[in-house]
Parts: C-alpha cells; sequence; structure tokens
C-alpha cells in the first residue's frame, strides 16, 4: 500500500505581502472593503505614555461565550491575564456582533483609554477565524486564550492549553509573523478544504462540539465515513492542470487542523507557502487505515495521497462543493486559494524549526 513519497510540485516564486499589502490583495477578491482599511486613530495604535513611549500591557480582550469553554472560563481567563502583569480591558460583544466586528468596537470604546498595544481572543479556531477582519484592520499583535475545541492554532503555535502558560506567553513573548490562507476572499489560519472534511463541518453542529469536545468530530466522522464517495476535481498550479478522483481535497496554512490532524510534517503556520494533499482512494475504509499517517503529517507517503506545496491554486468541481475554512463552511467551488506571508503578528512562542 505504502510507496515512495511524492515529489513536491515546484513552490510558485513567493510575493512579499505584509499587513499592509494583504489589505488591497483580499479586497480585490471580495472581502468587504472595510475589513482591508489600514488601521487610524489611536484606538487601534499602541497606547503612549507621556513621553509618546508605548505602555505595554495594555490588553484587549474579547471572549467568545458561545465557545466550548467560553462562558464558564471568561473570568479565569481574564485572571490569567491579569496575573501575568497585563493591564486587560474585557469587551462583552451584544450575542449578534460577530468577533470580528467586536474587535474594532472594542478598540474604539478604548479610545478614552489611551488605545491599546495587544488584542487577546479567547476561543477556539472559529472564533479566530472570525476576528481575521478586525485584526486586519486593527494592526496591533494579537493573543490567544485557548477556549474552544480543537484549538488547532494554538497547537501550531505552540501556545499552551492551560490559561495560565497562555497568558504568559502573551505577556513575555516577542510577536512573530504569521501567514494567512485565502479562498474567494475568505481568510483562514489552519485549513481550507472541500470533500469529506467539508460534509463533516456541515453535520457537525455548534451544540455537538460544545457538548462533546474532540468526540463530537469522532461521532460525526463515523457517521459520514460511509457514506463518502470519490468525486471529480481539477487542480490547477504551478503551471499545470491535474484531474483527481479524490474523496478530500485540503489546503493547509497551519500545521494542524481537525482536532490534531497534521496537514504536512513540515509545514508552519509562517513558511510562506501552502501544504496541499487530496485523498485519492476508492474504499472508504482506506481512511480508516489512512488516520495514523494524517495524524503525523505523512499521508504524502501514501501512493493514493497526491501531496504537493505552492502558493496559488484553482479548485473546480463538476457542480459547486461547499469549502470549510477552519471549522466552517464559508463558499463554494471553483476556489482560488492563495497565500498571505506574515499578514498577522501573535504572540508565541519562538519556533525551534524554523
Amino acid at each position: 500500500m505504502l510507496a515512495q513519497p511524492v515529489a513536491a510540485a515546484p513552490v510558485a516564486t513567493m510575493q512579499q505581502a505584509g499587513a499592509g499589502t494583504i489589505a488591497t490583495e483580499i479586497t480585490a477578491t471580495g472581502m468587504p472593503a472595510d475589513a482591508a482599511r489600514p488601521p487610524t486613530g489611536p484606538a487601534t495604535g499602541p497606547a503612549t505614555g507621556p513621553a509618546g513611549a508605548p505602555t505595554p500591557g495594555r490588553t484587549l480582550l474579547i471572549v467568545n461565550r458561545r465557545a466550548r469553554n467560553g462562558a464558564e472560563r471568561a473570568e479565569a481567563a481574564i485572571a490569567a491575564l491579569a496575573g501575568a502583569g497585563l493591564d486587560v480591558h474585557p469587551y462583552d460583544p451584544p450575542e449578534e456582533m460577530g468577533c470580528g466586528e467586536a474587535v474594532t468596537a472594542g478598540l474604539a470604546q478604548g479610545e478614552r483609554l489611551g488605545g491599546f498595544d495587544r488584542v487577546v481572543i479567547g476561543g477556539g479556531d472559529g472564533t479566530l477565524n472570525g476576528a481575521i477582519p478586525g485584526l486586519l484592520r486593527a494592526g496591533l499583535p494579537f493573543g490567544i486564550m485557548p477556549l474552544g475545541t480543537a484549538n488547532d492554532l494554538a497547537r501550531s503555535l505552540g501556545i499552551p492549553f492551560e490559561l495560565e502558560g497562555a497568558a504568559q506567553v502573551i505577556a513575555t513573548a516577542a510577536p512573530r509573523p504569521v501567514d494567512l490562507g485565502e479562498v474567494n476572499g475568505h481568510c483562514f489560519f489552519n485549513v481550507a478544504s472541500i470533500g469529506f472534511s467539508a460534509e463533516l463541518a456541515g453535520e457537525l453542529k455548534a451544540e455537538a462540539k460544545k457538548r462533546f469536545g474532540r468526540l463530537g468530530y469522532a461521532v460525526a466522522a463515523l457517521g459520514l465515513l460511509r457514506r463518502a464517495r470519490p468525486f471529480s476535481a481539477w487542480l490547477a498550479h504551478d503551471g499545470r492542470e491535474e484531474r483527481v478522483r479524490t474523496i478530500q481535497v485540503s489546503v493547509g496554512n497551519g500545521r494542524h487542523y481537525g482536532g490534531g490532524m497534521t496537514v504536512a510534517e513540515d509545514a508552519r503556520p509562517d513558511d510562506g507557502v501552502l501544504h496541499v494533499y487530496s485523498l485519492e482512494m476508492r474504499h472508504w475504509w482506506q481512511l480508516v487505515a489512512l488516520l495514523p499517517w494524517l495524524r503525523r503529517g505523512t499521508q504524502g507517503q501514501w501512493r493514493e495521497v497526491r501531496a504537493f506545496r505552492t502558493t496559488e491554486l484553482v479548485l473546480r468541481t463538476r457542480k459547486p462543493r461547499p469549502v470549510n475554512t477552519d471549522g466552517e463552511l464559508t463558499t463554494h467551488t471553483p476556489a482560488r486559494f492563495r497565500v498571505h506571508p506574515a499578514a498577522l503578528r501573535v504572540f508565541a512562542p519562538p519556533d525551534e524549526t524554523a
């Protein structure tokens, strides 16, 4: 069953895309223009003292109380950040407000305080994904308090799941760059996928995720697995187009997804490329056998798995199929993917593998 690893496709020349250029590029693909405006005014800039020097530690905290551990651990998150020496200012947005809007609203309310020097998001991967437009507008480094079901971005960045440890990282670590993936104008931190994972995201309801946690993924996957069937897709990248019969195509920006699955063993959230794999097996039971390789990120060693790196990909299917970005269905095929290197800055431990 196992074969030699598939040779990686040539990596296209990377485009320089920092927080300033990503705004223009994403707007061109459909993101609302207000998400791309550069930060302006004291509410979105670093706090300053009497001599104009930044006042360190002034922190805007937004907790998604609908996340799995959000409501019951919000106060613990505040205490952990304060205990790490940060000047914490929680903003509790209205229930109907999205996380990106909440970041902007919280920064605006902080104008009378002189602004903030960092934003902290308490929640899971869906919450962080929703915060992306607000973080791009703010132009500030952000921190993560892992309060979700899978917490895959925190896992990819080496951020502790324990709140006191995560708070210490936010208080003491230097902010490091992190890339963003984009599909049809929708940004993602971890992975976007078509096929089995997208169908799983559609079946795994929010209440099940909150009640059963990572077990919810396994329960929903077992019910869906035997119904999985290959479909035709066309993958255009690096000057070529390939037709495949696949169960799933995953495009990874980060390292982990789906509660600890690994996009590729050498993937990093700041490596400037997208890691793509296509599961081209005929029978559902082969996917079960593949699970240990998916956990390690070595699935590209299978003959039935196509794996490559790129910076842009266009994926077409015979009929529109949903695209799952960081656990949420956000768009459909045809899908254009690209990477925006160093689009944001995050408080995280140094990457020892870089």
